[in-house]
């Protein structure tokens, strides 16, 4: 709950080096249309009514509309605006997509896989006579003669810098968004075009100093002798200076890097670098997440640091840039003059002046024995990368712009508003400020750091509190403990939370998603709870069976998924290069486990289940551990397919079903694992993350399930059971969490799909709202163990899963949906929770582990991903 407060009050987020930004499909933002076409009314009617069902639809439809792909003209420019699978894409939503012959050559995409996507190939005038043009560089002097009047252009402008093209723009009454332009806020990070590019940028910097330097990257210890690892600093550390960081550190070099924002420190530090620092307390920290000019003394202190570093490094990467200014000059001359004969620089700023004084724009030449490299088309000598990443972006940025499958321009969005700079020839440059932002800035101010008093009495009497507090409530469930099954079962829960808990804390950010879906599959072992429950004969003989089999085979489909779907994330970091894998070979210990403890339940060894159970939670252990590197992420996926299989036949091993039911439950894990497979196989790589969110809600689902067929098979031992309490107050627990977790997913996955809209839906009094659905929750526990009666605690279960299911529509619904991933952690790590109260009120040591397992690495998950968020919006 707390969590979720803090995601929709914007103070927490999600990044994970933003290797997966196909969380947030797409946004449906009102936008107006242009005057091009006339807007029309679209009624929607009821296939058995001519009258109308909904209100009327402003906006201009997808199909009455005609993209255009020209080719890129820009001297050196090899990128395109759209690739074919994006073609694909649009086409589905009515486009009528045109694209330039030959304009994907250079980035490898031939005319035919366009035309394969749906796309019309055809010549460059035809091309700029459609409605909306997307361009990556700004138009040519030669180009803005050829489009239509009153059309839409959305491509890289810089207005700042090209005031005479935008005079020439706004005589064709043209309609200009500027994809540097889009706001860097929150639910805006999925068509942030600026930063795609720097990603690349800083990729390629760090080749291109790689092939101009004399020596290797990496440290080596050989019999010809000891050659030392270079020694690289990246000044700057936005997107491409953390990418460069990331490139030289993955190569083998000593990395050092600066940035004026205090904030970066910890970005700068998880990529493998050394954070330089300034003892002056002055903040970088300027508007839109840039920095902001600096004052002359900061200025002078770093061009010191500067001096010093460049005696003692080989490589030196400039990426400051601040909008609408000439880039600051941070390297001088006399720096460069006294860097070691083979050094070499890289100046990622030289379109904007440079960083580094010697720096000549657009060329590569040596000067004093050090190789400048002033290239201004980095993110164009990778292509193919490149183009694919702003086609991500600028196509979900085009389908923001309206809703309902409209195109329609609202001045009131925003990130519209920040984008758009000519609206029909009208100058809209530049945005007012944003309501948040303070439109006055006071001049630096510049002071020594002074080292802050530290209490370490209060520290540490603050760590001997909670300490005290931790163990003094095991005296007080000890004290409370109705048998040694609930003894053994909480000691069994402490001991696998603390090592979920301390699993997951060095997972890279790039296998954030992976781990998370790895952990969803996992949390599938819900199954059991179901399988337990079974009974009857081919089919399920009581309402009890027919709940239980239904949160099986709901599992079951939750399972082969989830394993599948993080093995097609996985396999997207896979490289031509790699060396060949053979994971079927891990099927080896799986047999032998399997097989071994089907033998060993044959002789009737009677502790052989538990044994088996160990192996199981042990095997899940090592799956969130695996996932957390990437060298053994494949094997982690293989250790939580073991654990799942091995803990579920390890439960029909202590069941002993008859055939009759075995046969039922394996229909229902067949069943449930076809359907599965099939929708992780044939959904689009793009929509692997949101389908996590999907799978996601059949874990809460089927732990409602569960909870209620338990309640209804249980019932007749309340009266005289010891623990009847704590087996009531998991089953209410379970329900509540599962119902949050079900509609939450839900939720999540309408977002991030696009079938819903992505923008917070804030409701009016909805923290009273929540309070009363919290208060009702409250209130039916109250009831469900006043009155002792079946009909009673049935209804309260029914109430508490309508109120929770409510409670997850408007916790999930108030948040954006570029926030919907660390949603889904923290609801992954809820899941976790209930199934725990399973595994108590079943009494089973497997689901209890596993249910700790999922619900600690998932708060920890959550909290990383939040705090890698922050540090990233700050910057």
């Amino acid at each position: 709950m707390i969590l979720f407060k803090l995601i929709e009050d914007k103070s927490i987020f999600f990044l994970g080096k933003r290797t997966f930004r196909t969380w947030s499909r797409r946004r449906a933002s009102a936008v107006q249309t242009k005057p091009a076409v006339k807007p029309v009314e679209v009624v929607a009617k009821d296939s058995k009514s001519t009258q109308a069902a909904s209100p009327t639809q402003i906006g201009i439809p997808y199909n009455r509309l005609t993209v255009g792909i020209p080719k890129e003209v820009w001297p050196n420019e090899r990128r395109v605006s759209l690739t074919p699978g994006v073609t694909a894409a649009l086409v589905k939503k009515g486009f009528q997509v045109r694209l330039e012959e030959g304009a994907g050559l250079s980035a490898k995409f031939r005319d035919a896989d366009y035309e394969a996507k749906g796309a019309k190939v055809t010549n460059q005038k035809e091309v700029f006579e459609s409605d909306i043009i997307l361009k990556i560089r700004q138009p040519l002097e030669n180009e803005i003669n050829l489009f239509k009047p009153n059309s839409t252009l959305i491509s890289f402008i810089h207005p700042g810098q090209n005031q005479a093209l935008l005079q020439k723009l706004a005589e064709k009454q043209l309609t200009v968004f500027g994809m540097d332009c889009v706001p860097r806020i929150s639910r805006a990070q999925v068509y942030d075009a600026l930063s795609s590019m720097a990603n690349i940028a800083g990729y390629r910097a760090v080749i291109e100093a790689a092939g101009h330097f004399g020596r290797f990257f990496a440290g080596q210890i050989t019999a010809a002798g000891k050659v030392p690892p270079a020694k690289v600093l990246i000044i700057g550390g936005g997107v491409a200076g953390l990418s460069a960081c990331g490139q030289a550190r993955n190569m083998g070099a000593i990395v050092r890097a600066f940035d004026t924002r205090a904030a970066v420190k910890e970005q700068v530090e998880s990529m493998g670098a050394e954070f330089l620092t300034i003892k002056m307390d002055e903040s970088g920290e300027g508007a839109g997440g840039y920095a902001k000019e600096m004052s002359p003394e900061f200025i002078k202190a770093e061009h010191d640091l500067f001096a010093k570093q460049a005696k003692e490094v080989d490589i030196i990467i400039t990426t400051a840039l601040i909008p609408g200014i000439k880039a600051p000059l941070l390297v001088l001359k006399e720096h460069i003059e006294s860097m070691k004969p083979g050094s070499v620089v890289v100046d990622l700023a030289a379109e904007s002046g440079g960083n580094i004084e010697t720096t000549r724009p657009g060329e590569i030449y040596t000067y004093n024995d050090v190789v400048h490299i002033g290239l201004t088309d980095l993110p164009s000598r990778l292509p193919t990368q490149s183009s694919t990443l702003y086609a991500n972006n600028v196509s979900k940025f085009l389908l923001s712009i309206g809703e309902k499958d409209h195109f329609y321009i609202n001045l009131d969005d925003e990130v519209v508003r920040g984008s758009i700079i000519l609206q029909n020839g009208k100058n809209l440059w530049p945005p007012p400020p944003p309501k948040h932002h303070a439109t006055t800035t006071k001049a630096p101010v510049v002071k020594k750091i002074e080292p802050k008093a530290v209490d370490h009495f209060r520290e540490t009497m603050k760590s001997a509190m909670i300490y005290s507090g931790g163990l003094g409530s095991l005296v007080v469930l000890g004290a409370v403990a109705p048998n040694p099954a609930f003894t053994t079962m909480a000691t069994t829960l402490s001991l696998a939370g603390i090592v979920g808990y301390h699993t997951v804390w060095s997972v890279t950010p790039a296998l954030h998603s992976p781990l998370m879906s790895v952990t969803n599959a996992i949390s599938g072992i819900t199954a059991v709870g179901g399988l337990l429950q079974m009974g009857g004969g081919l089919y399920p003989s009581n309402s009890v069976e027919a709940l239980a089999a239904t949160a099986a085979f709901i599992s079951f489909i939750n399972i082969s998924g989830g394993f599948l779907v993080t093995q097609r994330m996985l396999d997207m970091f896979k490289r031509p290069t790699d060396p060949p894998e053979h994971m079927y070979l891990y099927g080896i210990p799986a047999a032998a486990f399997v097989g071994g403890y089907i033998y060993a339940m044959a002789k009737g060894y009677p502790e052989i289940h538990q044994m088996a159970y160990l192996g199981s939670s042990l095997c899940c252990v090592g799956a969130l551990g695996g996932l957390s590197n990437q060298k053994t992420s494949r094997l982690g996926n293989s250790l939580g397919i073991i654990g799942v299989g091995s803990g579920l036949v390890a439960t029909l091993g202590m069941m002993n079903p008859s055939a009759e039911v075995l046969t039922q439950m394996a229909a229902a894990a067949i069943g449930g694992s076809a359907i599965g497979t099939v929708i992780a196989k044939k959904i689009e790589i793009t929509d692997l993350p949101q389908l996590v969110a999907a799978f996601h809600s059949l874990v809460g689902a089927a732990a409602v399930l569960t909870c209620l067929a338990t309640y209804v098979h249980d019932f007749p031992s309340f009266a005289t059971a010891t623990d009847a309490n704590v087996i009531k107050t998991a089953l209410f627990l379970g329900t509540f969490i599962g119902g949050v977790t079900f509609s939450g997913s839900l939720i999540a996955y309408g977002k991030l799909q696009g079938l819903l809209k992505s923008s917070p839906m804030l409701l009016p009094g909805r923290h009273a709202l929540n309070a009363a659905l919290l208060a009702g929750n409250v209130g039916a526990m109250a009831y469900y163990f006043l009155d002792p009666s079946m009909a009673v605690g049935l209804s309260m279960l029914g109430t508490t899963t309508a109120l929770s299911c409510a409670m997850g529509v408007t916790l999930t619904s108030a948040i954006g949906g570029a926030d919907m991933p660390v949603v889904i952690t923290v609801l992954n790590s809820y899941s976790g929770w209930a199934l725990c109260a399973e595994g108590f009120m079943l009494n089973n040591n497997l689901m209890t582990v596993v249910g700790a397992l999922i619900g600690s690495s998932g708060a920890i998950l959550s909290y990383i991903m939040c705090k890698t968020y922050v540090v990233f919006l700050r910057r």
